[in-house]
């Protein structure tokens, strides 16, 4: 008597399971981190603003935010890690000390780059680098009319899209 009270008690219970969502697993997602740093003028004249750097570098570094598949070092963060350590812009021309302020950073890949201005244009050369290794693992460029602002901000986002 008491088994035919169980019986559609447990069919219903294992009617209801079967409709229920599969648990999912817990999946710790590890995405690689990237350190931006301001592009150089490395034109012969440095016709260029001295903001332009800090200006293509934004637009890389948010781009890159965009795509979503990168955590990415803030600016603010390397700047801090640089007077922390007392080290000015000077310090930062060897590229294998920036590597190494990307490692106390937790960077695994960082992007270096520059421009020059040769008269209308401004050719933009950027590259991933990884921190381990120094390897560097792509590079590209763009270029773009100097004296339009938003052409240069494309250039940079496509020479980021090219890296990425």
């Amino acid at each position: 008597m008491r088994c035919r009270r169980i019986v559609p008690f447990l069919f219903f219970a294992l009617a209801l399971t079967a409709c229920a969502p599969a648990p999912q697993a817990v999946v710790s997602e590890r995405r690689p981190v990237v350190a931006v740093w301001d592009l150089e003028d490395v034109g012969p004249f440095s016709k260029a603003s001295p903001v332009l750097g800090e200006l293509l570098s934004s637009e890389i570094l948010e781009t890159i935010k965009q795509k979503g598949t990168y955590t990415v070092v803030e600016r603010e963060r390397l700047q801090l890690v640089l007077e922390e350590l007392k080290l000015g812009t000077t310090s930062l021309v060897d590229e294998s000390t920036r590597l190494r302020l990307g490692k106390l950073v937790g960077a695994t890949l960082m992007v270096f780059g520059g421009y020059q201005t040769i008269g209308d244009t401004v050719r933009l050369d950027v590259r991933l680098v990884e921190v381990e290794s120094g390897k560097t693992i792509k590079a590209t460029f763009k270029t773009a009319p100097a004296a339009n602002v938003p052409e240069l901000l494309k250039a940079a986002r496509a020479a980021t899209a090219d890296l990425m």
